[in-house]
């Protein structure tokens, strides 16, 4: 009963004009984000922090805007891979397989229609989960010491990237590349400037949202620049929408598909590292092996679009929960929304929930009241969502970059901060060429000073002795379960990433 109460106080505070009018900006934004190729959650959110702060917005509105910009760039990647078998982001690279030959044969309105609708389930399943299984992980979470956390913080490390990396060599050098800016600024125990250089401007640290806008936002600008792609592709115009509502029959036949795919990919948001990705991928792999009995899957089958839709969205929704009970993201976007968080002077983990109940708790609400407003904008404007597809970056790229520069100035009042964004949007750039997840840095520099402190607590506590950080069941749990998330991927996400490229290669030689 309490969380039914808490759910209520939580709709009081988003059933504001504010709060209701920037989860619809929001949703309308975000899905403009999913929908242009490239861009993605992570990049769309980054690019919008500094609008949130510039806005000057508190603590609920500001996580009501960016959220809301998160689900609906889960939704908009389906846009694009429908429409013209290119993934807006890697998670909808799955929708591709049988999207694009949905559309093909004519049914594009029905495919989005029917996209979207997955979505919906498998985003409200997933934030009916996070309302369950949040507060139970806080209650574990209260047992937590200095050592068991730094246990939980080196599980992050080894986990979250693996996927989206073969190499996890390249993973583990983007985590101490991420630590190693965290030591930038005075020691906060002995007072002493460490990497400083004598830069009086890096005393206080390098700030978390201009490393996040740089690495994620410019470094999009620079790829532009590097490859000079100032054309939208002309098959836009050229596409068939079709019916936009697909028939109660096709509805009947994907409700089960819905249901066990929600389920999977919230299962695979809530483990750390894992996020939307596989949760597209391993709800489509059971899919197929469950129902495609006549070798239908690939080839326009209404089940293979509704499988990753919702299996991505519940996945989205469920990186929420260790982000906000442990203080751990559950995946890139979710890394960048607790740097929201932190800069707010809001520390997520077990008190969240007692000391900043209605930030949690309008938050939650917010995402109900956006996962509605998605449904009801996709289907109707799907046309108008299409047309996005003919924007050129020559266009859309000057916009972001001014976006960047105005927000994070707007922010600080800053020219050094300006540079160092630049600073971090040359080395986003150059470490993308290289396949070297981003994500890793940006957590490093998030929980590298937390970690740290909670390394220094523990072996201080128990005089010295090193022996503490593996002396309790709970941290020697999550020390095997670090190992366990570091090695696996090493085996798994080969066959994750192979199966995504495979898919993309048959999707592109059936156009």
């Amino acid at each position: 009963m309490d969380t039914l109460s808490n759910l209520a106080d939580g709709f009081v505070i988003a059933l504001t004009w504010q709060n209701i009018g920037l989860a619809l900006l929001g949703c309308f934004l975000g899905t403009v984000m999913g929908a242009l190729p490239g861009l993605g959650p992570s990049n769309g959110v980054a690019i919008l922090i500094p609008l949130a702060f510039t806005l000057g917005l508190g603590a609920t509105p500001s996580l009501i805007l960016l959220t809301s910009v998160y689900y609906g760039a889960m939704y908009g990647g389906r846009i694009s891979s429908i429409l013209l078998n290119i993934p807006g982001d890697e998670p909808a690279m799955m929708t591709c397989l049988d999207g694009y030959p949905m559309a093909k044969k004519g049914m594009a309105g029905e495919a989005l229609s029917l996209s979207g609708i997955s979505s919906f389930v498998g985003a409200f399943f997933a934030t009916w989960g996070l309302i369950l299984l949040a507060p139970q992980l806080v209650k574990i979470a209260l047992l937590f010491g200095p050592a068991e956390y730094f246990a939980l913080f080196a599980l992050a490390f080894m986990t979250l990237g693996g996927v989206s990396s073969l190499n996890q060599a390249k993973s583990a050098f983007a985590a101490a590349l991420g630590l190693g800016l965290a030591m930038i600024g005075v020691d906060s125990q002995t007072g002493v400037p460490r990497f400083t250089f004598g830069e009086v401007h890096l005393y206080d640290g390098l700030d978390f949202l201009v490393a996040i806008v740089g690495l994620f936002a410019l470094s999009e600008v620079f790829i532009f620049l590097e490859n000079r792609h100032g054309e939208a592709s002309g098959k836009g115009k050229s596409i068939v929408i079709g019916r936009l509502t697909p028939p109660m029959s096709m509805l009947k036949a994907c409700t089960p598909t819905m249901l066990r795919s929600s389920f999977v990919g919230f299962l695979a948001g809530v483990l750390p590292g894992a996020g939307a990705s596989l949760g597209s991928f391993l709800a489509y792999s059971l899919e197929k092996r469950l129902v495609d009995k006549d070798g239908t899957f690939g080839k326009g089958d209404p089940r293979g679009v509704a499988a990753p839709e919702a299996g991505n969205n519940a996945a989205a929704g469920g990186a929420l929960v260790p982000m906000l009970a442990l203080g751990v993201p559950g995946s890139g976007t979710t890394a960048v929304l607790l740097a929201v968080l932190l800069s707010l002077n809001i520390t997520p983990g077990p008190l969240l929930f007692s000391n900043n109940p209605d930030v949690v708790w309008g938050l939650i609400a917010a995402l109900f009241i956006a996962n509605f407003m998605l449904l009801a904008l996709n289907i109707p404007m799907v046309g108008i969502f299409t047309r996005l597809l003919l924007v050129p970056p020559r266009v859309l790229m000057p916009i972001v970059a001014m976006v960047s520069f105005v927000g994070i100035y707007g922010i600080s009042g800053s020219s050094f901060d300006l540079l160092v964004m630049i600073g971090f949007g040359i080395l986003g750039w150059v470490l993308r060429k290289f396949d070297i997840p981003l994500v890793p840095i940006i957590l490093g520099t998030l929980l590298g000073n937390a970690m740290e402190n909670n390394l220094r607590r523990a072996i201080t506590i128990d005089n010295g002795d090193w022996w503490t950080l593996i002396d309790s069941p709970l941290s020697i749990g999550l020390w095997i379960v670090a190992v366990i998330g570091f090695i696996l991927p090493v085996i798994f996400a080969r066959k994750v990433k192979s199966g995504m490229q495979r898919a993309d290669a048959e999707g592109s030689t059936k156009d």
